[in-house]
């Protein structure tokens, strides 16, 4: 299982467990869910008294997750951004690996990132866009949509929402 499999699963285990959650939309723009990723950065960062590294961030419309690295990046200390409050963090998950980053890599236009995905699959449902670790500190967004079959794609974007890469999940 890679990283992404078990914090994407470890997310939706918890995501079950929380009520409510906003119905944002998924386009670009100010009230766009993507907001969310330097809003609950922030907040874990402020949470834990400083910067901190990150495995990923990913949005959802219904809530942010946020996996911090701990243990010299062998474990994640995953955190829900909800409703535009942090909550408590949930257990850590042990064995994590992969490439960390630090908020001040985050670098996307919240207006336009979403806008490629939107216009090259017109009929794909977007449901999170990600930034995930990358070497040296860099970052890499990914968004996950739905084709109008049901597959599942995992879409690689330029900060200002240039298609790169699409992956069938």
């Amino acid at each position: 299982m890679t990283r992404r499999s078990l914090l994407l699963a470890v997310s939706l285990v918890t995501f079950a467990a929380c009520s409510g959650g906003s119905d944002q939309t998924t386009s670009g723009g100010g009230d766009s869910f993507v907001s969310d990723i330097a809003a609950a950065a922030a907040a874990v960062e402020a949470a834990l008294g400083g910067p901190q590294e990150f495995f990923e961030i990913t949005a959802t419309p219904q809530l942010t997750n946020v996996f911090v690295a701990i243990d010299g990046g062998t474990a994640a200390l995953p955190y829900i951004y909800l409703d535009g409050e942090l909550q408590a963090p949930a257990p850590r998950i042990d064995g994590a690996t992969g490439q960390t980053f630090t908020a001040g890599a985050i670098d996307f236009d919240e207006a336009t990132v979403l806008v490629g995905v939107e216009i090259d699959l017109p009929n794909a449902t977007i449901d999170a866009f990600s930034v995930e670790g990358g070497p040296g500190g860099f970052v890499r967004y990914v968004v996950s949509a739905r084709s109008e079959q049901g597959g599942v794609l995992d879409i690689v974007v330029a900060p200002s929402g240039a298609v790169i890469e699409v992956d069938l999940l």
